[in-house]
């Protein structure tokens, strides 16, 4: 009796063996169909459109010289056709070579925001001119110390000194002059000074006649702290209050 009990106990928990076995297969299907919070971040990345580097601003280009030399009727137009009884040639901007990116040896940075030149000269006595417009903030007179030597060399002074240069006052305008050396002819004087929008740079063998071009173009007001006698490029300080003093600050 209780054998036969048991026998059938037997065959019905093997009967419910395959019915717990398919339960216990659903289930982990089902499990592995959950997806983890890392799984589900990395679906959402991928189906998600990639975000754009965030943009670089380019770099703002670096002044260059212009080797191109537009017509510049106003600027020409300032030079006098006559001076002192003598012919001033203004050549129109077709006739000549120069650019003001040719001034740079001359002028350094300072030529880089030059937009137009204009040469002109005078045969006998000889005297030669360059007039350049300039872009911005124009530079005072004085502000041309820095390109003092290398102005002189680029109209034929020799050695690059630019203690031979003096800071004057003349007809009630401001300019830097010096005077020739061995590598020009006698008489030689060089004027270079800014006035109105342009920078003036002159040599010539007859003071006369480089002086009445000087005064016949723009120029800059010499104020009233302008030393009256002659100063150096390279000054030596001067005594604290005084008006040399006041003119150099």
């Amino acid at each position: 009796m209780f054998s036969r009990s048991l026998a059938a106990v037997r065959r019905r928990s093997f009967a419910r063996v395959p019915l717990l076995l398919c339960l216990m297969a659903a289930l982990a299907a089902c499990g592995s169909s959950t997806p983890s919070p890392s799984s589900s971040a990395e679906a959402l990345a991928s189906t998600s459109p990639s975000a754009a580097p965030p943009a670089t601003p380019a770099p703002t280009p670096d002044p260059t010289p212009s080797y191109t030399n537009p017509p510049d009727a106003r600027l020409a137009g300032i030079i006098p056709r006559r001076i002192g009884g003598e012919t001033v040639h203004v050549p129109s901007h077709s006739q000549f070579a120069y650019t003001p990116g040719d001034m740079v040896p001359a002028y350094g940075d300072l030529a880089l925001r030059f937009t137009a030149l204009q040469v002109a000269f005078v045969e006998e006595p000889r005297l030669s001119l360059y007039a350049a417009r300039v872009e911005g903030e124009l530079p005072t007179t004085r502000q041309l110390a820095p390109y003092l030597a290398t102005a002189a060399e680029y109209v034929g002074i020799a050695g690059l000194h630019r203690k031979e240069w003096k800071y004057r006052t003349i007809g009630g305008r401001v300019t830097w002059v010096r005077p020739e050396d061995d590598a020009t002819a006698a008489g030689t004087m060089i004027y270079t000074w800014t006035g109105d929008e342009y920078v003036f740079l002159l040599i010539g063998t007859d003071d006369r006649l480089n002086r009445a071009l000087f005064a016949a173009l723009p120029g800059e007001k010499a104020k009233a702290v302008e030393p009256s006698t002659p100063v150096s490029a390279e000054p030596t300080p001067a005594p604290s209050g005084s008006a040399e003093a006041t003119a150099g600050s």
